[in-house]
């Protein structure tokens, strides 16, 4: 397949089903899907989600990644299936890798032997390549105690039991208004610190990618990807730290400010460590397949823009 065979409607119609469909990527996907003229259910697990959903013009599906059984029945429903949410207790890790293989499992089993597709959320995060990943490295993430529970590898290994399998890898950086994600945990120990802290000389690069563009990739990979394809979220190859820690700044009043990678990591838990990573991504072959093109503002340009101001 090639980007000349992408097309706009090229594919009926599909019911989806939306995990983390009232999160920050979750709602662009469901606007973006419902648009292109898909009906989508996305799950809910409190009140305030399924007002977030049903604003969308999307169904709304009660239950949580704890309720394995209403996943399943979610899933079977569907068409296919889109699964972004995530417990994001990185305070506990365990408990949310855990939680991540049990749902990707369950949709994984519930959708076999029917070619309906899977596109789940997996991460770019692959330090120590000594080069930007391509989407031919694999994942090293393996069992359920590995990051995101090996889920990537886990639903891979459906591709040849019926199942569309379309894992995509989101760059760490997905950015825009209303993103507490990364950065806007960055911008927090700015204001605490009263400084805008890069580690060391603040080369070492992120991805990044403005959730508008994550959203169509998303659909496009549901749409036309072949099983088995891995697709990067990366609009932006690699940002130096140093420029966003430095647009950090200029828009808080702080300075930027060179500190030892360990004490970075130490102020910024968890975060810390992926901060201080050199974790370059390209998505050249993704883009050649789907006909992806990035046209959302840049991570540099959403921080001068306003959007991590405000705590």
């Amino acid at each position: 397949m090639s980007a000349s065979d992408i097309t706009m409607g090229s594919e009926p119609t599909m019911h989806v089903f939306v995990t983390g469909a009232s999160g920050f990527i979750g709602r662009a996907v469901v606007a973006e899907l419902i648009a292109a003229g898909h009906e989508v259910t996305g799950l809910a697990r409190s009140e305030a989600s399924a007002s977030a959903i049903k604003d969308l013009g999307a169904n709304v599906h009660r239950g949580d990644l704890d309720d394995l059984d209403q996943i399943r029945q979610g899933a079977n429903a569907a068409d296919g299936v889109v699964h972004l949410a995530n417990k994001h207790d990185f305070v506990r890790l365990e408990v949310s890798n855990r939680a991540e293989r049990a749902s990707v499992q369950t949709i994984s089993d519930t959708l076999a032997g029917s070619d309906r597709p899977f596109v789940l959320a997996s991460g770019l995060a692959l330090p120590g390549l000594g080069r930007s990943s391509t989407e031919r490295d694999p994942n090293p993430a393996v069992g359920p105690d590995s990051p995101r529970g090996g889920a990537e590898n886990l639903a891979l290994a459906y591709a040849d039991r019926g199942v569309r399998v379309i894992p995509v890898r989101f760059a760490p950086t997905v950015h825009g208004e209303d993103d507490h994600g990364f950065v806007s945990v960055v911008a927090q120990a700015a204001r605490r610190r009263g400084a805008s802290v890069y580690p060391g000389e603040g080369l070492n690069r992120w991805p990044a990618v403005h959730r508008s563009d994550a959203a169509r990739l998303v659909r496009l990979g549901l749409e036309n990807a072949p099983t088995g394809t891995i697709l990067h979220a990366a609009a932006e190859e690699g940002v130096p730290v140093r420029e966003i820690a430095e647009a950090l700044a200029d828009r808080l009043g702080v300075p930027a400010k060179s500190a030892p990678a360990e004490q970075v990591a130490g102020e910024i838990p968890f975060i810390g460590r992926f901060l201080a990573a050199d974790i370059p991504a390209t998505s050249q072959i993704t883009r050649d397949l789907l006909g992806w093109r990035p046209t959302g503002p840049t991570l540099v340009e959403d921080i001068a823009a306003g959007h991590y101001d405000q705590p």
